[in-house]
């Protein structure tokens, strides 16, 4: 089977692209999971974080399903969604789309470049749940916001939310982003446990001026990314809500990948979040797939010239971070 993808990022979290309105794929469910794996292996021809999977909505403009490099589908991906928004407004000649995902329609527009020449689109980040079922997490007690969970660590305050993919995040000093305190507690809940039994994502943020911070996020089924974007909408939601930030002003979020903006809104007790960022395309390319063996050969791979400008950004957002870090 002949399959035609293109490869593209958001924030560095990388992503397979597989268009199935125009080109009329058909996968299982083993199938899409399988791809999956074969395909975002780091070691194969391709290599990503996921697969997203653009289909036909009776609902909205389009649909996304978000498979990760494991094998597992997640609910939501902000980094991906620009992806997908710019992918679905390019092929239909829109400004603004709604894209159907797991557990909500969420609008999607084309926006200002975030850096000179570099695709931008703002995703809306919605449904936000603190009910800790939504997560799950087995505490006894209804929600989670600034506390110790003791069987984590006696120092860190986590928050929990669902966004609606599961995070977990701790405000925290540099020292704390030098230990392997985020590793050991990320493998911990995402192996075998008791307070997570679907795992979670485990994100640290270090607030690096006003309406500036940044985040580093393990990311459940993948690992530690270069960006999260449901993590860095979720970050920014919290320092709103402890009085870091201020909710309705765009917020500077830096990560290893490079910078996005997040826009926090409430309304009548409800959150939602914008969040703000490239949409790069790296290459596309043609594979020959024999989904039955779980093999596939590289037929064909052409770059796009978008990397270089955005490497641009990236190197300015590292200086920052280096420099708001020593500060």
């Amino acid at each position: 089977m002949q399959i035609d993808l293109i490869k593209g990022h958001g924030s560095g979290n990388d992503f397979l692209i597989i268009d199935e309105i125009t080109n009329g794929y058909s996968f299982s469910e083993d199938e899409r999971a399988n791809l999956a794996r074969m395909l975002c292996n780091r070691q194969s021809d391709l290599g990503a974080d996921g697969i997203l999977f653009v289909m036909k909505s009776d609902l909205a403009d389009g649909r996304m399903r978000v498979f990760n490099a494991d094998g597992s589908e997640a609910s939501m991906c902000g980094n991906g969604l620009r992806l997908v928004a710019r992918y679905v407004c390019e092929h239909k000649g829109l400004t603004e789309a709604v894209i159907e995902t797991m557990k909500a329609n969420l609008k999607v527009r084309k926006q200002h470049d975030l850096f000179r020449d570099v695709h931008t689109y703002q995703v809306e980040i919605s449904p936000v749940l603190f009910e800790l079922k939504a997560l799950p997490l087995n505490l006894h007690k209804p929600t989670l916001f600034n506390e110790r969970i003791t069987e984590l660590s006696e120092d860190l305050r986590f928050t929990a939310l669902a966004v609606p993919n599961p995070h977990l995040i701790a405000i925290v000093e540099t020292n704390q982003l030098q230990m392997d305190l985020q590793q050991q507690l990320s493998e911990k809940v995402n192996g075998p446990n008791e307070l997570f039994p679907d795992g979670v994502n485990v994100s640290f943020v270090k607030p690096l001026q006003p309406g500036s911070i940044y985040v580093r996020t393990y990311e459940r089924g993948v690992g530690f990314t270069n960006a999260c974007g449901t993590a860095m909408s979720a970050s920014s939601l919290v320092t709103c809500l402890i009085g870091l930030n201020e909710f309705e002003k765009a917020i500077d979020v830096y990560n290893n990948g490079g910078r996005v903006q997040c826009i926090v809104h409430k309304y009548e007790g409800i959150y939602s979040i914008d969040l703000i960022g490239n949409a790069t395309y790296q290459y596309n390319a043609s594979i020959e797939v024999n989904l039955n063996e779980g093999s596939f050969g590289l037929e064909s791979k052409n770059d796009y010239t978008e990397q270089p400008t955005y490497e641009l950004l990236q190197a300015e957002a590292q200086q920052f971070i280096e420099k708001t870090m020593k500060g």
